[in-house]
């Protein structure tokens, strides 16, 4: 029996000078990509580089992830960033964590956006080009990391980066797929068992139950095991043992 190959990618460096939010260490101990941040919502260059030599160590993927500038809010806020400058910034986040990746013998292998600008790219065309154009500026070889069906996946397919569809076993989906705003009740699945069972029914199937009760179809070739929630690496570790267990082969996808 072919076993189906899933990634499973967290979201690490997510701290800044003495602050730290997530157990980077432990968690690469589990994941098979690390979504780093790139000191715009969260990093700063000690950070991210003890982040690439961890992971390089380990073998996992090191993937930019680039936001808008928004330290404050840790880059969950709405902002407007006009197209030129916001290609640009992703760019420079990309550049800079390449330098500590190729540092410590690896390299970004992928980009993945945070927080506001992720959702804000779904479906805004404008400031999906922008963070492709940023992507391009950096390196035009590069996988972009996100929601299927988005906006940035058009455009990147569009001008040849390839694209890796993505899936969440904590968040809450719409019916059309799309995920349901934090700002919504239950937007954020807590209970671990269900995180467990969503992710596995993700990986196998191809579907999710929606927060309205309706199955959709999310056909993703990476997982997100969210860093930052209470008990995250205990939950990341069931969540990769359950897989492994149902049949799936974990892998990186880059």
């Amino acid at each position: 029996m072919t076993r189906v190959p899933i990634d499973l990618n967290a979201d690490l460096g997510e701290g800044f000078g003495r602050w730290t939010l997530t157990d980077d260490e432990q968690l690469l101990s589990v994941v098979t990509s690390a979504n780093v941040a790139c000191g715009f919502h969260a990093g700063d260059a000690v950070t991210m580089r003890r982040v690439c030599e961890l992971a390089a160590a380990r073998g996992v993927r090191i993937g930019a992830q680039v936001s808008y500038r928004d330290l404050a809010g840790f880059g969950r806020r709405a902002m407007d960033v006009p197209a030129a400058e916001l290609a640009a910034e992703v760019a420079y986040q990309i550049g800079a964590l390449e330098v500590f990746a190729r540092a410590a013998g690896a390299r970004v292998s992928y980009v993945k956006p945070h927080g506001a600008l992720y959702n804000r790219v779904v479906r805004d065309a404008e400031q999906a080009a922008a963070v492709v154009d940023g992507v391009l500026l950096a390196d035009r070889t590069l996988p972009v990391l996100g929601l299927p069906g988005s906006r940035l996946h058009e455009a990147a397919a569009a001008a040849g980066l390839p694209v890796v569809a993505e899936a969440f076993g904590d968040r809450a989906y719409r019916a059309d797929g799309s995920l349901l705003p934090r700002g919504q009740e239950g937007a954020v699945v807590t209970d671990p068992d269900e995180v467990v069972e969503r992710a596995v029914s993700m990986a196998r199937f191809g579907v999710v139950t929606a927060h309205c009760g309706s199955s959709v179809a999310v056909r993703a070739r990476s997982l997100c095991l969210h860093g930052d929630t209470p008990g995250a690496v205990g939950l990341a570790r069931r969540v990769r043992e359950r897989l492994e267990a149902s049949g799936v082969r974990v892998e990186a996808f880059a």
